[in-house]
């Protein structure tokens, strides 16, 4: 804020920073709030009036106010007073009062004549007099305001105003700084002072306004509650002014110089401005309004301070910005942030002039040199500013003081990351410029890489990018001028050369391969290595320490890609376009490009393998199982005419007779057969003499699709050739008729040759062959079994078929047993469902050697259980086993022991409530059988769940229960156990007894409705 906006502006200044009118409090007009007289400061008058250019210079100085407004002119008695000392005055004071006094008492006795006149004459003139000696002695104060005032304007600098001269002018006039007059004029000076010394809207503070007003305080001796009430009377102006204009720009400029009034403010009284200066209060702000008008104008101030600092920094102006810091209530943490965005933008300078000169397109030589140059200085700013931290007065050194960062700036973002990444390269080529690396180089990018704010992953591969041309440029050298071939160790010259750079012997050794790499294609242009070449490439690679493994990679690689050209233009030319010319182009390529037959091998494996893949996709896409086996009859013609071809080709070899090592083989494979040489099927894939002959030259067997399809699909097409094999090709003809065509033999070594090409081993082949022949006994053994009955000429016919399959006999019995076992099991489960089957025939079926527990369901078992539980408790005897239901029965039906015992608990509980309901029931139909049989059942239940006494709503009719048992003479524990069951005391049992046969009452008999 300017507080010289609240004195007239100049024409220059926006409408609304008008003048304030100039006032004065009054002896007669105290109020609370004091108020005082503004005046505009000198430089806002500078440019006021138009006309003022015109005059005179001596002119302008007696017509242009100062800070302090013009010199002020004595009138009346003023001037008089002015000339006397405070002893003349009252001096004269007195002999004028004495002079008056007299006067009227010669008046009044010359007059009057008498004594009393004289007194009353005397009275009345030193009345006079005292009032005049008054009135003069109360203009000293404004006298002495008025040379105060004309003292301070006479001085072109409030700094040169004087304590003493103010202690001087008040002491001439003997009146006290406490006087209103001379009090108002200290408030005004002071007002003045403030106001000219803070700066316009426009402009931040320079750090030196507290200074000034601090040292005019002190000079006009002025307290602390006077010069704080100026403050805030400053500040009621602002906050009117800005409410009159009510411009938003207007409200901006006029906040602004609020703002710096409170901060300057604030500095001026220290802590004693809490209570001192009520902002809050007086202009309802909160402390977060304070706290920003103090923070921004901090760090203004702060940034000023910091602009004059540059790159050679010394301890002192760091311990000078730290004492600002605090003068100027500045937090740490904002200081810190102020300080590197000050050390980040000298940085970006020198990147910025570093930049330009490599962009340039007229860059001049030695430019890139200019631009190290610059990174140079960035660097050396930096180890500056790092050694600061270790210095004895860093404590009192400003914050943040440390390495710099880009972090915040104009570089701090992904669009400038390429120009940093041009910076780096360019220190980086300039560090390698003598051929090597130096130590201090190291640290140096290390630094620079920080920073710039590069990853080390971007910066690695920058240093290697650029190392790597210095290795090749050297090594280059070295091989040229011969010291590397005539070094005594290779590898010591080459390690050498990459310590000198610093540079990674791995990355190096992948330098060595690429140079190798390149050689190797241009020997192989014309597609052939001659031994002219081979001994340059074993020249390079003894020089580089190149690896064998590494050389038989790049070879492989290289002339790999060659010989697969060939060999894809070989396997294309298909079984009629394979001849002689594409024979020799296989065995030139084969042996000319100096590959290994395993190199080889493998090359022309894969290439056979996607034609090989092809035939199989083709084979599973059929629509049928005879044009699935076409297909694969296909690939192998394809197999034994030109890929066995083709491999004899890369081996050198002749394909036309089997090699002696390929018929060892074969033979060997069949040994593995073990005891399934009986097959039919597998007899006849062996080849004999006479087919081999009809077939002609056998096929390959070394490529093979073992490792690109699962062992279970090569297992499914072996299959269904072999198929295709048992049933001869099938025509389909209108009306749904087939035809069959015959059968050959030839086929089985098809087969064979199939088996090869799929990789399948000889068990694998093997597998398949008995599962055909297990799946055909089994269909047919079906068909003769088919009631499950086994008879002696159904085992004669199973024999004979078990000899034409030529299936092991223990296989066939396996079978067989199946399928008797599968429907007996039928059987049993039918029996039991229709409740055909007993414990005892279970049993029966247990001693046959039957196995229950897998042939009749868990299921099924619990039922025939529960069954076989439900009748020993219906069956009348009122026997019940422990031993036969809860051991023998669950161990015959594969039961578990707990849950048969849970099992019968149940069924107990549930029939003994049951069973005396029943024997009531019969009671009351005169079925005396019937409830003597009802009665044993419940002591069965009684017996396997022991119960409580049972309670009826009839007691007579259970009497007649236990008179109906009684008399059937009964066991006596089943008697005694039915009494307690019954609830029956001793005496009416053995009443009970005592009536033998007589008959019952009838008078107890119940009528039933129904």
């Amino acid at each position: 804020m300017n507080p010289a906006l609240l004195s007239a502006p100049p024409s220059s200044q926006h409408p609304l920073l008008l003048s304030f009118p100039t006032f004065r409090f009054r002896p007669t007009s105290l109020s609370k709030r004091r108020r005082f007289k503004f005046f505009s400061p000198l430089n806002s008058l500078s440019s006021s009036s138009p006309s003022t250019s015109d005059q005179s210079p001596s002119s302008a100085n007696l017509t242009t106010p100062g800070i302090f407004g013009s010199k002020k002119d004595l009138d009346g008695i003023q001037p008089v007073l002015d000339q006397l000392s405070p002893s003349i005055r009252l001096t004269t004071s007195a002999i004028f009062l004495a002079g008056a006094v007299a006067a009227g008492y010669g008046l009044g006795l010359r007059f009057s004549g008498t004594r009393n006149g004289a007194l009353g004459g005397a009275a009345i003139l030193g009345a006079a007099g005292g009032a005049a000696v008054y009135a003069a002695n109360s203009a000293v104060p404004e006298v002495a305001a008025v040379n105060l005032h004309n003292y301070v304007a006479g001085c072109d600098d409030p700094g040169a105003v004087k304590k003493e001269d103010i202690e001087n002018i008040a002491k001439k006039y003997g009146v006290s700084k406490q006087d209103e007059a001379f009090h108002m004029e200290l408030c005004d000076l002071y007002c003045s002072c403030v106001c000219s010394v803070l700066p316009s809207e426009n402009e931040d503070l320079r750090g030196d306004e507290v200074d000034k007003i601090l040292n005019f305080k002190k000079a006009l001796g002025i307290d602390d509650p006077d010069a704080a009430a100026v403050h805030m009377e400053i500040g009621r102006r602002i906050n009117r002014q800005k409410l009159e204009t009510g411009d938003r720009d207007g409200n901006i400029e006029q906040r602004r110089a609020f703002q710096k009034l409170i901060y300057v403010s604030t500095l001026v009284f220290g802590e004693a401005s809490s209570f001192l200066l009520p902002w809050k209060r007086v202009f309802k702000l909160t402390d977060a309004e304070v706290g920003i008008a103090i923070r921004e104008n901090s760090k203004r101030l702060y940034t000023y301070k910091l602009n004059s600092l540059g790159r050679d920094i010394e301890p002192k102006q760091l311990i000078a910005l730290r004492e600002a810091q605090l003068n100027y209530r500045l937090s740490d943490e904002l200081a810190e942030d102020l300080f590197r965005d000050h050390t980040r933008k000298l940085v970006e300078k020198n990147i910025s002039a570093a930049l330009s000169i490599l962009k340039s397109r007229t860059r001049a030589v030695g430019g890139v040199q200019q631009a190290v140059g610059e990174l140079d200085r960035i660097l050396a700013f930096n180890s500056l500013l790092i050694s600061f931290r270790d210095h004895t007065d860093a404590d009192r050194f400003a914050r943040g003081v440390g390495p710099v960062s880009l972090v915040g700036g104009e570089y701090d973002s992904n669009r400038k990351m390429d120009d940093l990444k041009l910076l780096y390269r360019a220190y980086v080529t300039a560090s390698l410029s003598g051929g090597r690396m130096e130590e201090n180089k190291l640290a140096a990018l290390s630094q620079l890489r920080n920073i710039l704010g590069l990853g080390k992953q971007e910066a690695e591969a920058i240093t290697l990018d650029v190392t790597s041309k210095v290795y090749q440029k050297r090594l280059s050298d070295a091989v040229q001028d011969g010291k590397l071939e005539m070094a005594d160790s290779k590898a010591a010259f080459l390690q050498s050369l990459c310590d000198e750079l610093h540079f990674d012997a791995e990355k190096a050794s992948k330098i060595h391969e690429e140079i190798y790499q390149k050689k190797l294609q241009q020997c192989v242009a014309d597609e052939e290595l001659d031994d002219k070449d081979v001994a340059a490439l074993l020249r390079l690679r003894v020089m580089l320490c190149i690896p064998q493994q590494t050389v038989d990679a790049v070879h492989m690689d290289i002339c790999g890609r060659l010989f697969e050209k060939v060999v894809r233009d070989a396997v294309a030319s298909g079984v009629d376009g394979y001849d002689a010319d594409v024979r020799k182009a296989v065995r030139k390529a084969a042996h000319g490009l100096r590959l290994t037959r395993e190199a080889a091998m493998s090359i022309a494996s894969k290439a056979v393998r996607k034609v090989f893949l092809t035939y199989v996709k083709r084979a599973r896409s059929a629509e049928n199982r005879t044009e699935s086996a076409k297909e694969l009859k296909k690939m192998i013609a394809f197999n034994r005419l030109v890929i066995t071809e083709l491999v004899a080709d890369i081996k050198g070899e002749s394909s036309d007779t089997p090699s002696d090592e390929s018929v060892k083989e074969e033979l060997r494979r069949f040994d593995e057969i073990g005891g399934w040489e009986h097959l039919q099927t597998l007899k006849k894939i062996r080849p004999d003499k006479e087919l081999t002959a009809k077939m002609g030259k056998p096929g390959q067997a070394e490529i093979t699709l073992k490792e690109d399809i699962s062992e279970r699909d090569r297992m499914d097409l072996y299959r269904t050739y072999l198929l295709y094999c048992l049933t001869g090709e099938v025509t389909r003809i209108p009306f749904g008729a087939q035809i069959t065509t015959k059968k050959e033999d030839s086929e089985f070594l098809r087969l064979n040759q199939l088996g090869g090409i799929l990789g399948l081993t000889m068990k694998e082949i093997v597998d398949v062959h008995r599962s055909m022949a297990e799946q055909t006994f089994r269909q047919q053994a079906e068909v003769l079994l088919a009631d499950g009955q086994l008879t002696k000429a159904r085992v004669d016919q199973l024999s004979e078929l078990q000899e034409q399959v030529g299936l092991p006999p223990e296989y066939a019995q396996k079978i067989i047993k199946s399928i008797t076992t599968s429907k007996m099991a039928a059987a049993i489960e039918k029996a039991i469902a229709q409740g055909r089957l007993s414990i005892k025939q279970i049993r029966e079926l247990k001693d046959a050697g039957v196995n229950l527990d897998t042939m009749i369901p868990e299921s099924l078992r619990e039922n025939l259980f529960k069954k076989t539980i439900d009748e020993i408790f219906s069956s009348g005897t009122g026997e019940f086993d422990e031993e036969e239901v809860f051991d023998k029965i669950p161990s015959d039906l594969k039961i578990n022991d707990q849950k048969a015992k849970r099992v019968v608990h149940e069924l107990a509980c549930s029939r003994l409530t049951n069973s005396l309901i029943q024997a009531v029931s019969l009671l009351r139909q005169r079925n005396h059988q019937g409830v003597v049989s009802s009665l044993n059942d419940l002591l069965a239940c009684d017996k396997a769940v022991p119960s409580e006494p049972l309670s009826w709503d009839m007691p007579e009719e259970l009497a007649d229960l236990y008179g109906i048992y009684a008399r059937r003479n009964p066991e006596s524990e089943k008697l005694v156990r039915l009494q307690y069951l019954l609830g029956l005391s001793d005496s009416m049992a053995a009443a009970l007894r005592e009536t033998g046969e007589e008959v019952l009452s009838t008078g107890k008999e119940e009528k039933f409705i129904f």
